[in-house]
């Protein structure tokens, strides 16, 4: 299982880095949601590479952060046909098993793209993406989420994460997940299916908090030291889902700064 300590506008907002200022970057969700695209891959599997380069392009596809939420979560249970994954994690493959399970299937598979909470196929046709990102965003946002960076040196920060589910029936189901990503990373292989090929990645979740459960008031909050590589691509996101109906209620993006 995922460690509980593995760990609508994108607003970063860079003061001046000097030995008197710190840096800041802050992140508040909109009044829509925005599409959390988890993309579930392993540097073992010869077919991921394609689905890698798609999550990259996103942004500048114009999927801009405000819009789409991408991470990539390498999973484990390719490791041993010959490469294990550097980027890997027990507790991926777990959070995949757990999402199929809500959506009553047993099949886990990679490269599968997750949009939403739901198992998307449709993912390489741009337009039937587009419509159903555009569908999700046009849906009223169900929570509300904060997100701070601070940091006094490159790199090196302490993150604050907020969230509030304003219904009261929603709360027992909801719950807060946290993610470090890094972005830039290349790898080359030298076994298994893509043995030869250097692979190139972004939005790679390299620490993850969560489930997080909500107070009675509504309120479920985080505080880490973390470390966001890659940047400025790195960065954080955060998400508030449905752990019963795998519904995301709410996602958000914050590039490092």
């Amino acid at each position: 299982m995922i460690s509980r300590q593995i760990a609508g506008a994108v607003l970063c907002c860079l003061f001046p880095v000097s030995q008197s200022m710190p840096a800041e970057c802050t992140a508040k969700s909109g009044s829509g949601i925005a599409a959390l695209v988890e993309l579930y891959t392993s540097e073992g599997c010869d077919s991921c590479p394609p689905a890698d380069e798609w999550l990259r392009k996103l942004p500048s596809a114009g999927f801009e952060l405000q819009r789409v939420v991408p991470l990539a979560l390498h999973v484990d249970y390719w490791d041993y046909i010959g490469w294990k994954d550097p980027f890997a994690n027990a507790g991926f493959s777990a959070r995949q098993r757990e999402i199929a399970a809500i959506n009553h299937t047993r099949v886990i598979y990679t490269p599968q793209i997750v949009v939403g909470g739901r198992d998307y196929r449709d993912w390489s046709s741009a337009a039937r993406f587009k419509d159903a990102v555009s569908a999700i965003n046009a849906k009223p946002a169900r929570a509300d989420i904060a997100l701070v960076l601070h940091g006094d040196e490159p790199g090196k920060y302490e993150l604050r994460t907020e969230a509030i589910v304003s219904k009261t029936e929603e709360r027992p189901d909801a719950a807060l997940y946290v993610a470090v990503f890094e972005s830039g990373l290349s790898n080359r292989v030298s076994a298994g299916e893509n043995r030869g090929a250097t692979l190139h990645h972004d939005f790679v979740v390299r620490q993850w908090w969560g489930p997080i459960a909500f107070d009675g008031s509504g309120k479920a909050e985080i505080n880490r030291s973390v470390m966001v590589r890659g940047v400025p691509k790195g960065g954080v996101s955060a998400f508030v889902q449905s752990r019963r109906t795998g519904e995301v209620l709410q996602a958000l993006a914050l590039p490092g700064c």
